[in-house]
């Protein structure tokens, strides 16, 4: 009974695989993209709702004018590379909010919003451009979907493991259940954080490359993003990589992007 249930398991996970475009990583993916679209547009409306968008109308028309030339270079992609199905789940938005946190991020869809404070790092339009190309690359990798699925997958695999110790002492469950959950948590989720954050950032260069922006300005923006901040942090115990890490990769990834590059 327990080997059908853990070959059962196994087949599940191995038919909801699919791969990132451009790397070919394989990835989970369980959950319909109807579903993440619907839940990401509930999202971004509550927040949207919450937060003053800004006043600024420079900085406002710079961020449409950047996410358009990006977005307009993703749907280009992804119709000659034979994946014109995929336009359809998106519903490009794009916003500048008055907060001053050093911080963008976009919603499944293409809902993209960028913050105030982040601006000052950026400093021009190619930094704004590796900004945006991050966080719309997070959305084209659907890591929201993948992430979802990994949890799904986790919390799946507690209650299996709790099933196969069904016959062992309170004291041995309740050890080894905690062992399960430190080792699922730092050896399984925040190293696919940090992995999707390395792949954003390759992606990224790519897509903001072939919107006309120049890939090496990352190095720069990064440079400037770490001096801006305030101390430092354990990368082993964190979702993003440390940014002497990430500057690293993008210096090794930038080769590849300037293929991309139409000036």
């Amino acid at each position: 009974m327990r080997k059908y249930i853990f070959l059962s398991a196994l087949a599940v996970v191995l038919v909801s695989c699919s791969s990132v475009l451009i790397t070919g990583r394989k990835q989970l993916n369980f959950v319909p993209d109807a579903e993440i679209l619907s839940m990401s547009s509930q999202s971004y409306k509550q927040f949207i709702d919450s937060v003053p968008l800004s006043t600024n109308k420079t900085n406002t028309a710079l961020v449409k004018k950047v996410g358009k030339n990006i977005s307009a270079a993703v749907e280009e992609y992804l119709r000659n590379n034979g994946l014109s199905s995929e336009i359809s789940n998106l519903s490009w938005e794009f916003n500048l909010v008055k907060d001053t946190s050093k911080n963008a991020f976009c919603m499944p869809g293409g809902k993209v919003v960028v913050f105030e404070g982040i601006l000052p790092i950026t400093k021009n339009e190619d930094g704004l451009a590796v900004v945006m190309g991050h966080e719309i690359a997070h959305a084209i990798a659907k890591h929201s979907n993948e992430r979802l699925s990994q949890q799904m997958v986790a919390q799946f695999g507690a209650q299996l493991t709790d099933l196969l110790l069904s016959n062992k002492s309170e004291i041995t469950r309740a050890g080894i259940n905690t062992l399960y959950g430190i080792g699922v948590q730092y050896g399984v989720m925040l190293p696919y954080s940090r992995k999707q954050e390395y792949e954003a950032d390759r992606l990224g260069l790519i897509f903001l490359a072939m919107a006309g922006y120049n890939p090496q300005e990352s190095v720069a923006f990064w440079q400037r993003m770490a001096a801006s901040s305030s101390g430092s942090y354990i990368e082993f115990l964190s979702t993003h990589p440390s940014d002497e890490n990430r500057i690293k990769k993008l210096q090794e990834s930038l080769p590849e992007a300037m293929k991309y590059y139409k000036k």
